[in-house]
Formats: C-alpha cells, structure tokens, sequence
C-alpha cells in the first residue's frame, strides 16, 4: 500500500468542510476506509467525504467530479456523483480537490461469498451496456486501464515470476493466449477501468446498490470491464453475464479472450500487493483460481 503523502484524518475532513461547506461542518465525521488513493469519512448520515492521501489520487477525483455528472443520467445504476466539490486550501496546506458523496447503504461485494454475487450478473451486464458507449474527445487517459493488453505484458511477466503468484506456468500459459488475442479496433468506449468487489455495493437482499470508485474512468478496450466476470462472479453467474452481453459481445469475441487476460493482470496485481489487507490476497487468489479453472 502507497504511503500517505498527507495523512487525512477527522480534524482535517473537518477544517476542510468549515473552511468550504460550512453548512456541513456541524454533521458527525468518522474516518471508515484508507484506501491506496483516498480516505472516506461518512458525514453524518447520507454523506461521505472523498480525500486523497497521495498526488496520484488528486488528479483521479477531479475525473470523477468532470465526467459523472456527464454520465450518471445514462446509467443505470447509482454511481457516487459529487454532491459538493472540495477545492486545494493553502490556509489548511491541503493542495488537491475532494469531494463529498452519497452515503450509499450496503456491503461491499469482495465482503458477500461468490456464491451470492450470482444477483449481481444481470445489472452489472446492464451497466456494462450503458457506460460500453463511445467517448467523446478529452476523455481521461489512463495508462493502465482500457489499453492494448500488450502493453500490460512487461508488467504481468514479472508478478508471476515473483515467486507469489500461485501456478506460475499455468498463469504464463494464459496470459500468453490472453494477449495473442486480436487487439481491440473499435473507437475508444468509456470503461470504469477497476470493476472488481471492492468497488462494488451489494444491498441487503444481494441486488447491485451502487457501482463505486470511477477514478480510473478513462475509454478504449471494453476488455478492461469485462474481466469482471472473473474478478467478481463464479462460472454460473458468469455464464449470464455473458449471455446477457451477447447482442453486444458475442462469446467467440476476441474481447472475452482478453477480458481473461485482464482479469489474470488484475488478479495478479492483488497478490503482489503486500499483506496490508488481506481481502485483496484472497480477492486475487480466488481471482486467479477462477481465471485459470475457465483457461
């Protein structure tokens, strides 16, 4: 996990909300996740304030703050629209944009065994089919979400040859027919680029409450998306994904050849992330375990 380049805790959630939104500054502020980019602190019942800890993160919110507001309308299911925007403050010596979101009730996905995200296939494919659209010029780029596989490769090679990734042959041997797949040639469509169960809000009777976390937006391979029928779903409730895509995303598209691939990518990037926080090892290693049974 990336060390904070500024630690963000109550004090300062709160000093920022005075300083900008005092009307909200009043509401009881609790801390409940560091992620790798932001802090999330609930403001009082019905919001959340998103703080990024590194630089890296800064520029990640301020996608989310230009284009979900853009895109909500067409999607449906809830995404975390900014419902104030947080500016840098020099007087606090905080330097970057936050914002405050929708409080959204629910569990996170990576926290509801396998078994039980089979609920979540039939609205994650809807939502796959809104966001899926071509992307209008000045969309954010992102490195390392909605590229060619390829050049994931250098990057895959040397997790799996790190000694933590489990099977480490039969890995390579998927990642190799993975990114032997014909390359995606359509134009550049909107991706979420991180769909997996952490970014993901089940609701108490397992449906899809909320898609989460769209700071990696950014357009190009769909690929990068679908991997989610690995990262999130077992073989049945996969299988409707796929079926539920079709019309879109026939089953001998080369984009579920790559879809694998990213899912391996992924999942291989979980388990080299340190021991911080296991759910994202076990999240890996189930990743992995599913990638390489459907290889």
């Amino acid at each position: 996990m990336a060390a904070a380049e500024i630690d963000v805790d109550e004090t300062l959630v709160r000093a920022l909300l005075t300083e900008q939104h005092p009307d909200l500054a009043g509401l009881p502020v609790r801390v409940v996740a560091q992620g790798w980019d932001n802090v999330m602190a609930r403001l009082g019942q019905d919001l959340a304030v998103r703080v990024p800890r590194r630089a890296a993160a800064a520029r990640l919110v301020e996608h989310e703050q230009r284009w979900l507001p853009e895109l909500a309308p067409t999607l449906p299911v809830t995404v975390p629209v900014p419902v104030r925007v947080g500016r840098p403050s020099s007087a606090l010596a905080y330097p970057w944009s936050w914002s405050v979101v929708p409080w959204v009730p629910g569990t996170r996905a990576s926290d509801v065994p396998v078994g039980r995200r089979g609920a979540l296939a039939g609205p994650l494919a809807e939502f796959l089919l809104a966001l899926h659209r071509p992307a209008p010029s000045g969309f954010p780029v992102n490195p390392v979400r909605g590229v060619p596989l390829r050049t994931r490769d250098e990057a895959v090679r040397a997790r799996l040859a790190s000694g933590v990734v489990p099977d480490e042959a039969r890995a390579l041997a998927a990642w190799e027919r993975a990114v032997a797949a014909p390359a995606w040639d359509g134009p550049p469509l909107w991706v979420h680029g991180d769909l997996h169960p952490g970014n993901l809000v089940v609701a108490d009777d397992d449906a899809l409450a909320a898609v989460v976390d769209l700071g990696d937006l950014t357009a190009g391979d769909p690929a990068t998306d679908l991997a989610a029928g690995w990262l999130v779903l077992d073989a049945p409730a996969r299988a409707v994904l796929r079926q539920r895509l079709a019309a879109r995303y026939p089953v001998d598209d080369p984009v579920w050849a790559r879809a694998r691939g990213w899912a391996l990518s992924m999942a291989s990037s979980m388990l080299t992330s340190g021991p911080e926080h296991a759910w994202i090892l076990d999240l890996g290693a189930e990743s992995l375990e599913r990638v390489l049974a459907d290889a």
